[in-house]
């Protein structure tokens, strides 16, 4: 089994590939500037991390730029899995605490309204199916689930906040659904998993709450990215 990660940002990959030893294959996407760590232990099971790479003196977050490494990853590595790890925002009154680590159990977009025409908005929305045994991972490593809804901004405005209270989003991020869209175009099954950064009920501001936490979130996903790679190609 060859599986893919799509990670974000550098900070949240790093304990990651710090754990596994992997390698940067450099200029692997050249002139993309996704950046490549690959590792392969035995036959047949593979390990492969893609970064977003950096733009202006910062690392790529977003839509676009996860769609950009998705398809490049898709096309050249052909991974039998991609699985989009990295943090997001949630909800204490629903459950969340920072640094706690969920399994998606499905994904959509909160962001792209298209009022008046319901084909569209449902296009819009997206609701991307992800992996059949991701609830079973989730299960085997006692992690909770939830339902992860992507836009294209870190703040959240009222009008993406009543969608996604519609839809019963539980986790905010700003790559998963566009990963998801990218897996379900080529149809590559897709696995999220995420690390909590900022609590959207809090009245602390999200960028200073996610810079504050993005280290603790970023090793707790670590560890439990290792168990996943360990249960999956075990």
């Amino acid at each position: 089994m060859h599986i893919c990660y799509i990670i974000a940002m550098q900070a949240e990959a790093q304990p990651f590939i710090d754990a596994f030893h992997v390698k940067e294959q450099e200029g692997a996407f050249a002139p993309l500037p996704c950046r490549l760590y690959q590792t392969e232990a035995e036959v047949g099971k593979k390990l492969s991390i893609v970064t977003l790479g950096r733009q202006h003196d910062r690392d790529l977050v977003g839509c676009e730029a996860a769609s950009v490494a998705t398809l490049a990853a898709i096309e050249k590595l052909h991974p039998d899995l991609v699985i989009n790890s990295g943090t997001c925002g949630a909800w204490a009154r629903k459950g969340a605490d920072i640094g706690k680590v969920y399994v998606a159990d499905s994904v959509m977009f909160h962001d792209r309204r298209v009022p008046g025409d319901d084909a569209w908005d449902t296009q819009g929305l997206g609701n991307y199916p992800v992996w059949e045994h991701s609830g079973e991972v989730a299960r085997k490593l006692s992690l909770e689930t939830g339902k992860v809804t992507t836009g294209s901004s870190l703040d959240l405005q009222p009008c993406d906040e009543v969608i996604i209270e519609r839809e019963g989003g539980e986790l905010k991020d700003m790559e998963g659904a566009a990963v998801a869209f990218v897996c379900s175009l080529a149809g590559v099954p897709v696995m999220l998993i995420k690390s909590v950064t900022d609590l959207c009920d809090a009245s602390a501001s999200t960028l200073e709450t996610f810079q504050k936490n993005l280290y603790q979130a970023s090793e707790h996903l670590a560890e439990v990215n290792r168990k996943v790679v360990g249960l999956l190609l075990s």
